[in-house]
């Protein structure tokens, strides 16, 4: 096997000037059509189209390049989701270098990698059984649904909680996805019946 092709999309300026040219979320899905790369190292707060959607793109555009998630994000239900969904890796920007090679050089061989920081977390969740927990609200989960019951927007939601805005949109629609909530309204009733909030 010759030198692997890696392609980078990171709203990251440090990572970004180390490693490659930044794409945003549709170039991206432009360039790995074109250049059919191994493995593509995404970030999940692309500019234009986010990683989220540009992850799940890239599996049926180029389904044999092995997809690993570089962010700041650190909240594991996301990173399991993203593994579940079409993610061969999940790395922070916070690891050491020595962790990028090494991830890159495991999903070649056709494994999967999840940082140090988030693994023993991570084994926990996916340990669980999936059934359940399609059915059960995690307690990020419950923060955010209370928080956007309550009247805060994404922005303000994801101020209380000290993540980004993108992650509050990630689990509001994932709750949506899971119980089959359709509108915002749905959405308030459901926490009123989960007793987040006493009325809509």
């Amino acid at each position: 096997m010759g030198k692997p092709r890696v392609l980078l999309a990171d709203d990251h300026t440090l990572v970004v000037e180390a490693l490659t040219k930044l794409l945003d979320g549709r170039a991206l899905l432009e360039k790995a059509v074109q250049v059919q790369p191994d493995v593509v190292l995404l970030d999940l707060s692309m500019p234009i189209l986010d990683g989220f959607e540009a992850g799940q793109r890239l599996k049926k555009l180029v389904p044999r390049a092995k997809l690993i998630v570089l962010t700041m994000t650190e909240d594991a239900e996301v990173a399991a989701d993203v593994l579940r969904s079409w993610a061969s890796g999940f790395l922070l920007k916070k690891s050491a270098s020595a962790e990028l090679v090494k991830a890159i050089q495991e999903v070649l061989r056709g494994k999967t990698f999840v940082t140090t920081y988030l693994s023993q977390n991570l084994l926990n969740r996916f340990a669980r059984d999936p059934q359940q927990r399609a059915k059960t609200l995690t307690p990020r989960q419950r923060e955010v649904l209370q928080l956007l019951a309550e009247g805060r927007t994404m922005k303000e939601a994801a101020d209380v909680l000290n993540v980004t805005a993108r992650t509050v949109a990630f689990h509001k629609y994932k709750i949506m996805e899971e119980f089959e909530l359709k509108t915002n309204s749905d959405l308030l009733r459901f926490a009123m019946k989960e007793r987040l909030i006493t009325r809509v």
